[in-house]
C-alpha cells in the first residue's frame, strides 16, 4: 500500500478574480489484481502488456488502485511528476525476497495474461481469494512458486546418473575393503 500526498497550492479563480488555496489531499492505492480487474473492465485492453499506456491510462489506473473512499477526480490531475516517480516505483517493486534464475528458463511463455487468467492460475493453484488484494507483483511470484514446486523432478543426464553410481560404488568399495 502507498500513501499518495497532494500538497495544498494556490489556483486563481477568475469569476472573483483572486487566488484560493487548495487544500492538501491523501490517499491510499494498492496494485492489486483487483486494481487490474477493474482497470480492464473499462479499458477492454490487458494491463500486463509491453506497450505504454496514454497518461488518461495511467492516471485512471491510480484512480482504479485508490482504495480511500470519496477521493475527489480532480486530485487525480494534481498528481506531481514527483508523485507519479513514486508510484511507478511501487508499482514496479517485487514486494518479496524471493528471486529467479530467469537464465534456466529460457523459454518465456508469450501468452497474453489478464486478471482473468491470474484469477484462472488462482484457481488452479489454490491459492487463497485474500490474495487478489496482494501486491500484484507478489502474486505473481506466488503462482510462478507454485508452478515451480508442483512440476515433476527434472530427470538427470545419463552422464550425471552414471557419475552418481560410479561414486557410490567407490564408496561402497573402500567401506568393505574390496576391489569390486
Amino acid at each position: 500500500m502507498l500513501q499518495v500526498l497532494i500538497p495544498a497550492h494556490d489556483v486563481f479563480d477568475n469569476e472573483r478574480q483572486e487566488f484560493l488555496t487548495v487544500k492538501p489531499e491523501s490517499f491510499q492505492i494498492e496494485h492489486s489484481l483487483v486494481s487490474v480487474s477493474k482497470w480492464e473492465s473499462k479499458w477492454k485492453k490487458p494491463f500486463l502488456s509491453k506497450y505504454d499506456k496514454t497518461d488518461e491510462e495511467t492516471v485512471d489506473y491510480i484512480r482504479c488502485m485508490t482504495i480511500t473512499q470519496n477521493v475527489d477526480t480532480s486530485v487525480y490531475k494534481r498528481i506531481s511528476t514527483e508523485m507519479f516517480s513514486k508510484i511507478t516505483d511501487y508499482i514496479n517493486d517485487s514486494m518479496t525476497a524471493t528471486w529467479f534464475n530467469d537464465k534456466q528458463d529460457s523459454r518465456r511463455n508469450r501468452e497474453i495474461i489478464t486478471a482473468e487468467i491470474i484469477y484462472y492460475w488462482m484457481i488452479a493453484l489454490n491459492i487463497p481469494w485474500e490474495c487478489q488484494k496482494w501486491h500484484l507483483n507478489r502474486l505473481l511470484t506466488l503462482i510462478r512458486v507454485c508452478n515451480i514446486k508442483n512440476q515433476p523432478p527434472k530427470k538427470r543426464g545419463r552422464k550425471s546418473a552414471l557419475a552418481e553410481r560410479q561414486a557410490i560404488n567407490k564408496a561402497r568399495r573402500q567401506q568393505y575393503n574390496t576391489k569390486g
